[in-house]
């Protein structure tokens, strides 16, 4: 049985298909931002504004490493966790990464409204998402596999990701 690791953009879904995956897979999920916000008592947001990103990406990466070290579950990144120097090679031995692919506008629609991200703050957050597509998909585009989360919603992903892991995984 290898982890599980989730990546893809801010507003894939990789949270929710994370967990719903999980479930259906009887497994545990470690979502790296959420526990972030939880250790460090403030949202990723505020953590970027106080520490800055250096300081983030160093808190991700020892978390992730953490969640690797545990028994086999679903680990969830960040999305700009996978375009960190080394960060895929760091878990490709023991684990079955997935792309959590959906296109910029769905993942921009998804996300207004929500707590503020700071890689997308500006006057345009699609044309952001657009970029951090361009600059990140080389990275996601590494993963064993992928699945897409658009119109059929993250509980078909979630069933795509439990029918790969079963087959492809270990699981």
């Amino acid at each position: 049985m290898r982890h599980i690791v989730l990546v893809g953009l801010p507003g894939s879904g990789k949270s929710r298909i994370g967990s719903d995956a999980a479930e259906l897979l009887r497994a545990t999920v470690t979502d790296i931002d959420a526990l972030l916000v939880r250790r460090m008592g403030m949202p990723v947001h505020q953590i970027f504004g106080e520490f800055g990103e250096p300081h983030f990406r160093g808190l991700e990466r020892e978390a992730v490493a953490a969640a690797m070290a545990a028994p086999p579950g679903i680990v969830v990144p960040g999305g700009g966790w996978a375009a960190q120097p080394g960060a895929i090679e760091s878990v490709r031995p023991g684990a079955f990464l997935i792309y959590v692919k959906v296109p910029p506008a769905v993942a921009a629609n998804r996300l207004a409204g929500a707590d503020p991200r700071p890689l997308l703050a500006g006057p345009n957050p699609l044309d952001r998402m657009r970029a951090l597509l361009a600059e990140r998909e080389p990275f996601y585009l590494k993963a064993d596999a992928e699945v897409v989360n658009d119109r059929a919603g993250p509980e078909v992903a979630a069933q795509a990701v439990a029918a790969m892991v079963r087959q492809y995984a270990g699981w």
